[in-house]
């Protein structure tokens, strides 16, 4: 894949809490399919009493062909944010795709109802662009305002396996402050993980999402180091503030945790963590020393944390390598 936008938080992840609510039609296979958290898969030979059986989203197909006709389906995402990519994947769908798609958004309250969004206030995020087939379409966005819902269009008809919306995550940070402490990593508060040393078999975003992760592939996991040094990850907080309670949760791996961990903290932009050159100690301030891990366990840390002040960026170093399933970072946003 091309386009820097798929490193962002997917705001359709089923994991976040996005669904599709609404579509005009899904008569070969259902809507919900759309945002599948697995890739998609072929099945040789498999039919429904509707066709063939297809991994995604299909319509029949349209016989109005007037200039403009298409179906839609509208997606509420798992978390408002703005959105600056989107992954339309016609994986599979090789002459049953659609012509072309466009998208729209709009910002409402959510829940909210099919006929509330069938008269919302819609604006175009994606203008109507050519598709092609079997493959990931991927598309930058350029939007400046939040979205809490995006309406696909597709001309005239046809199929889509997925749809991932990339973007930044915006927080209701005055209604969350009211809780006390929060998990200021959490990716539904906007926090995201920018970078990591390695991600070979799980990706580093998988630290920070929702729930308990299910199995080993739903956290981040490392290859094995044969040389010297450590693996390690940064995320950067939805919200600055002081992290009063830490909570590592190493569950489903239990030959391949890591056998140690510590945690520094810092208050700085995303370029002064990520580029700090070799051999220089930067911005960091630690804030938990390095600490044993078990396998297969949760483990919690408060009275181990050393004071580090209001922090925007936390880095989790694992000793020497392995797999963390969760990350939770507790504390009072600033």
């Amino acid at each position: 894949m091309n386009g820097s936008f798929v490193d962002l938080v997917d705001l359709a992840s089923e994991r976040l809490g996005a669904a599709v609510v609404a579509a005009n039609d899904d008569f070969f296979a259902p809507k919900e399919r759309l945002l599948l958290a697995s890739a998609p898969v072929w099945r040789e030979g498999e039919y429904t009493e509707r066709g063939k059986w297809m991994d995604g989203w299909e319509t029949r197909r349209r016989r109005d062909l007037e200039e403009g006709s298409h179906d839609w389906c509208i997606v509420r995402l798992g978390a408002a944010g703005i959105v600056r990519g989107v992954d339309v994947d016609t994986a599979f769908f090789t002459g049953n795709y659609p012509a072309s798609c466009a998208i729209d958004a709009c910002d409402g309250p959510s829940p909210t109802t099919p006929d509330a969004l069938a008269h919302a206030s819609w604006r175009e995020l994606l203008p109507r662009t050519v598709l092609a087939g079997g493959t990931h379409n991927l598309f930058a966005v350029d939007s400046a305002t939040k979205a809490t819902h995006l309406r696909l269009r597709i001309f005239p008809d046809g199929g889509v396996a997925r749809l991932r919306v990339y973007g930044v995550v915006v927080a209701d940070w005055e209604r969350l402050r009211r809780r006390g402490d929060v998990d200021l990593a959490a990716a539904e508060n906007g926090g995201a993980v920018v970078g990591c040393s390695d991600m070979f078999y799980g990706s580093r975003h998988n630290l920070i999402m929702p729930g308990d992760a299910t199995h080993m592939g739903d956290g981040w996991e490392t290859k094995r180091r044969r040389g010297p040094g450590h693996d390690w990850t940064i995320i950067r907080l939805g919200a600055a503030g002081a992290i009063r309670r830490v909570e590592i949760d190493t569950r489903h791996f239990k030959g391949n945790a890591p056998g140690a961990c510590s945690l520094d903290a810092c208050a700085a932009d995303d370029a002064a963590v990520l580029n700090q050159p070799a051999g220089t100690p930067g911005p960091w301030h630690e804030l938990l020393p390095r600490t044993p891990l078990q396998p297969h366990a949760r483990h919690a840390f408060e009275e181990e944390l050393r004071a580090a002040g209001a922090a925007t960026h936390v880095r989790f170093n694992i000793f020497p390598d392995g797999g963390v399933g969760r990350l939770r970072l507790f504390g009072r946003p600033r």
